[in-house]
């Protein structure tokens, strides 16, 4: 992967970090585009791109959720993952001070503190999957084992059907 310095992010130097195996694809980005516009422009199979839904449970604890980018977060199947009465999505003026990233551009990997993560069920599928690279404009493909390599990471059910 060259060397691009000036648009590293912390998702990316900490896979960098971990020899994980991953490319960080770079695009030009002015603005926010929506996972499914992110996956067209990168000529993606959109079922394999992930967003990073970052939630708080009943107990006062947070949580990350990662679904494709098409689909939406089911809440109750949310909640029973991570064995909450119930989980909510945070308000989008508190991601950057929780996760150190904006919206748009949140990514699992690099966060601040590392949150419970669970990724749908739907990732076994693919052999490698795509989501954010810690900035708009970056994302990451990798197979799912090196991403819970990385991480503890539960899969679920957690998609509206």
């Amino acid at each position: 992967m060259p060397k691009q310095h000036e648009t590293k992010t912390n998702a990316v130097r900490e896979l960098e970090a971990a020899h994980a195996d991953f490319e960080a694809r770079f695009f030009d980005c002015p603005e926010a585009l929506s996972g499914v516009e992110v996956a067209q422009l990168l000529e993606l199979d959109q079922d394999r791109v992930f967003k990073t839904l970052v939630t708080q449970g009943k107990s006062g604890e947070h949580y990350v959720f990662m679904i494709p980018v098409a689909c939406e977060l089911d809440l109750k199947k949310a909640a029973a993952a991570v064995n909450e009465k119930a989980v909510a999505m945070i308000k989008a003026r508190e991601l950057l001070p929780l996760t150190g990233y904006v919206h748009g551009g949140c990514s699992p990997v690099g966060m601040k503190k590392q949150f419970a993560t669970t990724i749908d069920e739907t990732a076994e599928l693919f052999e490698r999957i795509a989501f954010s690279g810690g900035r708009i404009g970056c994302q990451v493909e990798m197979p799912l084992s090196e991403l819970a390599r990385m991480m503890p990471l539960r899969i679920a059910d957690l998609t509206v059907v």
